[in-house]
């Protein structure tokens, strides 16, 4: 559970600040946060700390780091510093901004304007907002990802539906499972999308908040979808490993009848040459 501070800082709510812009990029596969601590943390899972003149920062283990109310050079030093700690550096950044508008007398609401309208700038409320931003980020990757597979998967299944027999190669099929389990493995279980953030347990006032941005982002209904792509690309390659099974054994059931009836020919010979002499 994230280790929240009671006393969380105020992130550009002043009155002569009253928006703040909310960016979530995705940076690669993953971002090693250990040995990040620092005395002013508000947060350790995910890693959250002020930065800037009155930014905040949120940095998740599975590749997207939040920045809040940062300007282009603090969000510049921010993501030099992390980018040492990046596995897999992304060579395409997904991002996701919203701006939120302070709003100390009103409700947590999305308004018409496609903006995000919260009662402050807690530590607590900006990290329901990263936590709904970060994996809509990772969705869009994995989305991407699974897309990929799925085209390169659809017209084999329509000639093997059409001629009733793989189009590829050996070789081809090897490779287009690889790509199933590869997509499967980065997919399955990288970022658990049903799972509520940690500081809804020190906070459940901010429940309503985080359900708004679920639907706005359509987390939950992204991520079935995604599992249920998971899911095929699984059977696919199952199936893809038991087509290659079934192709090995009828050429080794041929190669046996070829060599029975090469020894039963020579034997036919032997016996017509011994008989000839």
């Amino acid at each position: 559970m994230a280790e929240i501070e009671s006393a969380s800082q105020e992130v550009a709510a002043s009155p002569a600040a009253r928006c703040v812009t909310a960016r979530a990029l995705l940076l690669g596969e993953r971002i090693d946060t250990g040995g990040l601590e620092r005395a002013d943390l508000v947060s350790t899972s995910p890693l959250a700390f002020p930065a800037g003149q009155s930014g905040f920062v949120v940095l998740y283990r599975f590749g997207v780091a939040v920045l809040f109310g940062l300007s282009p050079l603090e969000e510049d030093e921010i993501l030099a510093k992390v980018g040492a700690r990046v596995a897999g550096a992304a060579a395409r950044r997904d991002d996701e901004t919203l701006v939120l508008e302070i709003t100390p007398e009103g409700d947590d609401k999305t308004l018409a304007n496609g903006r995000l309208a919260i009662k402050d700038a807690s530590g607590e409320r900006l990290l329901v907002v990263a936590d709904a931003l970060a994996k809509s980020v990772a969705l869009a990757r994995d989305e991407r990802r699974v897309n990929a597979v799925f085209d390169t998967i659809e017209p084999f299944a329509a000639e093997l539906a059409s001629k009733g027999r793989p189009p590829f190669r050996r070789r081809a099929m090897l490779e287009l499972i690889g790509q199933t389990l590869l997509v499967q493995h980065r997919v399955s279980g990288r970022v658990a999308v049903e799972d509520k953030p940690d500081v809804l347990w020190d906070r459940p006032d901010l429940e309503r908040l985080y359900s708004r941005l679920e639907d706005e982002y359509e987390l939950e209904a992204r991520g079935q979808t995604l599992k249920a792509k998971v899911d095929v690309i699984g059977e696919t390659a199952r199936a893809l490993t038991e087509i290659i099974d079934v192709d090995r054994s009828v050429r080794l059931e041929a190669t046996v009848v070829v060599l029975i009836l090469a020894e039963i020919l020579l034997t036919l010979f032997q016996i017509f040459v011994q008989r000839a002499h």
